[in-house]
C-alpha cells in the first residue's frame, strides 16, 4: 500500500500541473482572470494532471524523500516535465483544443518553479526545525581540508541527528572566506589552536584522502594540540565510487601516519593469471594467507583451497567467506605442510594451477632456541614437501612468502627462510612448475607483531615496551604487501627472489609514541620503557631494495635480489639433515645452520 506521503507528494504536484496551466494564462493575459480562455484552460488542467502525473510515476520522483529532495530529484522532475510540455500538444490537437504558444512554453517553466521549489522549501524547513529541536544536543565539528570529501561529508553530515559542522580550516590561501556548502573556510589548519576557544568543538576530522603521510601526521598534531578527537574520512584507494558516508569516518589509525602511495596492479594481467582457475593457498589462516584469499577473491576463481594446520584460524577464514564472498567456492583443509601425504593428497584432489606458500613460523624470539628445529622442520623441510609436491602434480607456478630477516640473518627464523629460498630455487627447472618468491618486512597488524603487542600494553594503562632506543623497521600495510606479492607472482617465474620497496624505515620508539597519541593518551600517562635487544633480534632489517644489491623490474616497487644461487646438488645435501630422526637443541641447530648458511651470523643473545 502506497505510503500516505507519497500520496500527498502526488496530489501535490498533480495540483501543481494545473497550477501552472492556469498560471500561463493569466501571466498571457495579464493577469486577467476573466480572459475567455479561462473556462477551456481549466478543463484542459484537468487532463494535463493525469498526463503529467504518469510521467512523474514513471520517472521515479516518489523513491526520493523531501526532506532530503537532492540534485538527482531534480533531474527527475526536469524529465519528467520536459516529456510532459513535449506530450501536451499531442493532447490539444486529440481534444481539439487551441492554446497559444505562450502558455505551451511558459507553463512548463512554471511548473518546475513550483515542484522544485516547494521541495527545496520543506528540506530547509526539516533543516531549519531539526536545527532547533536539537540545539544543544549536536557534537559540534570543524573539518580539515576543503575538498571534494570535505563537500560531501558536509552534505552527509547535514542529515546526522550527531554533527553539526561549524568550520573548515584549509592551507590554500584562494579557500579563505569562502565557503563550502555553506560552512565558512576559515584559515590555514595552523589557526585552528586559536579559534578552538570560540569553536568549541568536540572533533576534527581530516577530509584529505589524497594527502600524504607526513601532511596527515601534521594535521593530526595540530588538531591533538587544540584538543580534538581526530578522525578521518577513508584513504582515496577505499574511495571507489567517489563519495564518503558519515557511517565511514572512523578515528584516524596508524596506517593513516605511515601511509604510502596507492599501489598500480596489472590487473588485466592478475584476471587472467587468477581468474576461473584453482589457487592453493597454504597458511590460509594466517595474517598474510588470509588477506591472499580475500584478494585473490576479487579475480573470481575457480575455487580456492585454504590449507592451514590451525583449526580456529581456517574456521575463522571458512566463516569470512561464507559472509562476505558466498559465490566463491572454498575448500577449507586442515594439513600441516610437513604431512607429505596429506599434502600429496590435496594436490591430487584438487590440482591447483597456482600455489602461494605462506605456512610458516615467524616470530623471531620464539624460535630462537627451543623451537628452533621445529622452525627448520616447518619453514625448510614444510617448504621442500609443498614445493615438491607442487612439481609432481604440475603445479604452473608456486610462490614463496619470505622475509627481509633471511637477508645476512642473525637468527634461526631467518635462517631458515633463506634455507627455503634455496630450496624453491634448486627445484626450479626440474620440472613444468615455476617458483617465484617475495621478499618483504613487517606488516601492521600481523599475528604476532609489533602492532597487536603495543595495543594490549596501551590498553592495560602501560607500559609500552620497546627493545631498543634505536630499532627500527620497515612496515607496510598487510593489503598492500599481498598487492605486492600477487604481483611479483605474475611477472615472476624462474626462481627470482623478488623484494618489495618497504619506503624509509620507522623508529619502533616513534611508532609506540604514535600508537599512545592514537589512543588519546600522552607519555606522562602511558610510559616507555626500553628493555634490549631480544635473542636473534637486529637493530636494522636489511632487504636489499637498492640499486647496488637488486635489480629493476617493470614495476616501481618492485627489484629483484641479486643474491647467491642454491648449489649444486643443495637438495641432496640437505635432506640428511632435515631427515634426521634425532631433535637437536637450539645451540646445535645454529651451529648446523652456519654450515649450510655462510652469511648466517648467529646472535650472541641466541
Amino acid at each position: 500500500m502506497p505510503n500516505i506521503r507519497i500520496i500527498l507528494a502526488f496530489i501535490h504536484d498533480l495540483l501543481a500541473v494545473a497550477l501552472a496551466w492556469l498560471l500561463a494564462h493569466a501571466l498571457r493575459a495579464n493577469i486577467d482572470l476573466y480572459h475567455p480562455y479561462d473556462a477551456q484552460s481549466l478543463s484542459v488542467a484537468l487532463w494535463l494532471m493525469p498526463l503529467y502525473g504518469a510521467y512523474f510515476i514513471r520517472s521515479g520522483l516518489y523513491r526520493g524523500i523531501w526532506r532530503f529532495a537532492s540534485l538527482p530529484d531534480l533531474q527527475r522532475i526536469v524529465i519528467s516535465v520536459l516529456l510532459g510540455g513535449l506530450s501536451v500538444p499531442a493532447l490539444l490537437f486529440m481534444l481539439q483544443v487551441n492554446a497559444p504558444r505562450f502558455v505551451l512554453i511558459l507553463s512548463p517553466f512554471i511548473l518546475l518553479l513550483i515542484m522544485g521549489g516547494n521541495r527545496l522549501a520543506f528540506r530547509v524547513w526539516k533543516a531549519r526545525a531539526r536545527r532547533l529541536a536539537t540545539q544543544g544536543a549536536l557534537q559540534p565539528v570543524v573539518i580539515l581540508g576543503a575538498t571534494e570529501s570535505a563537500s560531501q561529508l558536509i552534505k552527509d553530515m547535514a542529515r546526522s541527528d550527531k554533527w553539526e559542522v561549524v568550520a573548515i580550516f584549509d592551507d590554500n590561501p584562494k579557500h579563505y572566506g569562502q565557503q563550502l556548502q555553506g560552512v565558512e573556510i576559515e584559515g590555514p589548519i595552523e589557526t585552528l589552536v586559536k579559534r578552538q576557544a570560540q569553536l568549541k568543538a568536540v572533533h576534527a576530522v581530516i577530509a584529505m584522502p589524497e594527502a600524504e603521510a607526513r601532511v596527515r601526521r601534521r594535521v593530526m598534531d595540530q588538531a591533538r594540540e587544540a584538543g580534538l578527537s581526530v578522525m578521518t574520512v577513508p584513504s582515496i584507494e577505499d574511495l571507489i565510487s567517489g563519495r564518503v558516508a558519515v557511517s565511514r569516518i572512523r578515528h584516524i589509525e596508524l596506517d593513516d601516519l605511515l601511509g604510502r602511495d596507492p599501489i598500480q596492479l596489472d590487473s588485466q594481467g592478475l584476471q587472467q593469471w587468477l581468474g576461473a582457475r584453482t589457487i592453493l593457498v597454504t597458511g590460509a589462516g594466517g595474517s598474510i594467507g588470509s588477506e591472499l584469499c580475500r584478494q585473490i577473491a576479487g579475480y573470481k576463481p575457480q575455487c580456492i583451497v585454504l590449507l592451514e594446520n590451525n583449526e580456529y584460524s581456517l574456521y575463522r577464514i571458512e566463516q569470512e567467506f561464507k559472509r562476505l564472498w558466498p559465490n566463491i567456492n572454498i575448500y577449507p583443509i586442515v594439513g600441516d605442510i610437513r604431512d607429505a601425504k596429506r599434502v600429496d593428497q590435496v594436490l591430487l584432489n584438487f590440482k591447483p594451477k597456482v600455489i602461494f606458500h605462506a605456512a610458516a613460523y615467524k616470530h623471531v624470539p620464539l624460535m630462537e632456541n627451543d623451537n628452533a628445529w621445529q622452525a627448520v622442520q616447518n619453514n625448510v623441510r614444510g617448504t621442500r614437501t609443498v614445493a615438491k609436491a607442487a612439481l609432481q602434480h604440475h603445479v604452473e607456478k608456486f610462490v614463496l612468502i619470505s622475509t627481509d630477516k633471511a637477508v645476512n640473518p642473525t637468527n634461526v627464523m631467518g635462517a631458515t627462510k633463506r634455507l627455503a629460498e634455496l630450496v624453491c630455487q634448486s627445484l626450479q627447472g626440474e620440472g613444468q612448475t615455476q617458483f617465484v618468491i617475495v621478499r618483504f618486512g613487517n606488516v601492521l597488524g600481523s599475528t604476532g607483531s609489533v602492532i597487536p603487542t603495543f595495543r594490549e600494553q596501551i590498553a592495560n594503562g602501560g607500559p609500552v615496551t620497546v627493545t631498543h632506543p634505536e630499532i627500527t623497521r620497515f612496515f607496510m600495510s598487510i593489503p598492500e604487501a599481498v598487492q605486492l606479492v600477487l604481483q611479483a607472482g605474475l611477472m615472476g617465474g624462474s626462481g627470482e627472489i623478488f623484494v618489495l620497496d618497504m619506503g624509509e624505515p620507522v623508529r619502533i620508539q616513534d611508532l609506540a609514541r604514535d600508537m599512545i597519541r592514537l589512543s588519546g593518551f600522552d607519555e606522562n600517562e602511558i610510559k616507555i620503557t626500553f628493555t634490549g635487544l631480544r635473542p636473534g633480534e637486529k637493530l636494522y632489517e636489511e632487504v636489499l631494495a637498492d640499486s647496488e644489491h637488486s635489480l629493476p623490474t617493470p614495476h616501481p616497487k618492485l627489484r629483484i635480489a641479486r643474491v647467491r644461487a642454491a648449489q649444486s646438488h643443495f637438495l641432496e645435501k640437505i635432506n640428511p639433515w632435515l631427515e634426521q630422526n634425532t631433535m637437536p637443541e637450539g645451540e646445535e641447530v645454529r651451529q648446523d645452520l652456519t654450515q649450510w648458511l655462510p652469511e648466517y651470523q648467529p646472535s650472541q643473545g641466541g
